[in-house]
């Protein structure tokens, strides 16, 4: 093995055990044991949604706290990340599952629309909008409302917050919408190909992770149908057959209606930390999250950590929680192997709860025969 061996430690979390950091700690330590004089370069990563701000302090952005309104109306503190005219905001912050109670029929993006409000007011030219994590099913109409479009009954009066309020759109109204979101790049980071509605649409693959019943779930479907046939002829917005517009619970959709462009969020957050420039030169790459499966291929950070470690010719090891991609599967994707905590602690429970020290364990077991 080289003296000056460059290793790229690039992970998103392990989701209930450990952050993205944590992870990129926890592997760090395992190489230290077996390798003390490596190079290790620590960019712990997101796919866009939850933790895509931390990822931007880490790399330098300064935070910018702002109060907003939760996914229950209630306030909550969210971050901006600031820097040099651009801004990074997360939905999960303003709008996420851990925010309150369940409340799948009513929890709104409300707090999303003032979080890009208050991003307009720090002057910045570029608005990154990392989307994942959401508690809501309502299509970012309480995003757009907090941005000034108006989202009306038959009656003329707001509708309700939350999807279940689409149920009684019946226009929209562009007039009051912020003028200066239009004087800005506005980007959706995204890490999903879901359309709005269908049986790949926002209420059926997500609402049920956000409390919803069956029943809930095709009333929330119906109503984002309805609400993008009304985006589509009052704001000449096409939403309803657009790849991506389902990212949590339909914010995607409602950020493409006022003029937003969705971008890959794992290759975002990777241009954002410096990944290529990391790989530059180096021996290997070891990336991961709680679990590599079939989720993973369709655009998650592990996956994009892989493709470019291939781009550079930097050999790619995956590590997860559990993996259940095939041998085949992670050649393709571009890992040259790819190991489960359980391959070191066949209890699940303690793998959970011990996920830092296992996975340093198993990578001080497993690095040096890929360096050989």
């Amino acid at each position: 093995m080289l003296p000056d061996m460059r290793i790229v430690v690039a992970p998103d979390s392990f989701k209930g055990s450990l952050t993205a950091e944590e992870v990129a700690t926890a592997v760090g330590r395992g190489i230290a044991e077996v390798l003390p004089h490596a190079d290790v370069l620590l960019r712990p990563l997101a796919d866009g949604g939850e933790g895509t701000v931390a990822a931007a302090l880490r790399a330098g952005y300064r935070p910018e706290r702002v109060r907003v309104a939760g996914p229950d109306g209630r306030p909550v503190t969210a971050t901006i990340a600031v820097r040099d005219g651009e801004a990074v905001v997360e939905l999960a912050t303003a709008a996420g599952l851990g925010l309150a109670p369940p409340a799948p029929m009513t929890a709104t993006t409300r707090g999303v629309g003032e979080l890009i409000a208050a991003a307009l007011d720090l002057g910045v030219r570029r608005i990154v909008l990392g989307i994942g994590g959401s508690a809501t099913t309502d299509g970012g109409a309480g995003m757009l409302q907090a941005l000034g479009v108006g989202l009306l009954d038959a009656d003329g009066r707001d509708v309700s917050p939350g999807g279940g309020g689409l149920a009684a759109i019946a226009r929209a109204e562009v007039g009051g919408l912020d003028p200066r979101l239009s004087e800005v790049e506005f980007l959706v980071a995204s890490d999903v190909d879901n359309p709005l509605t269908g049986p790949s649409g926002a209420a059926a693959v997500f609402a049920p992770q956000k409390g919803a019943t069956p029943e809930q779930v095709r009333a929330l479907d119906e109503a984002l149908g309805r609400y993008a046939a009304v985006l589509a002829r009052d704001l000449d917005a096409d939403v309803a057959s657009v790849a991506g517009a389902g990212g949590a619970g339909g914010t995607a959709g409602g950020a493409r209606a006022v003029g937003a462009r969705v971008v890959s969020g794992a290759g975002f957050v990777c241009d954002l930390v410096g990944l290529p420039e990391a790989l530059t030169g180096a021996h290997l790459a070891i990336t991961g999250e709680g679990s590599l499966d079939r989720q993973t291929l369709r655009g998650k950070a592990p996956a994009e950590v892989a493709r470019r470690a291939r781009t550079a010719g930097v050999p790619c090891l995956g590590v997860a929680g559990v993996v259940a991609l095939t041998p085949a599967e992670l050649a393709a994707a571009g890992f040259v192997a790819a190991y489960a905590l359980t391959e070191v602690e066949p209890d699940v429970r303690r793998c959970l709860a011990e996920a830092g020290s296992l996975l340093a364990r198993l990578t001080a077991r497993v690095v040096p025969d890929l360096l050989r």
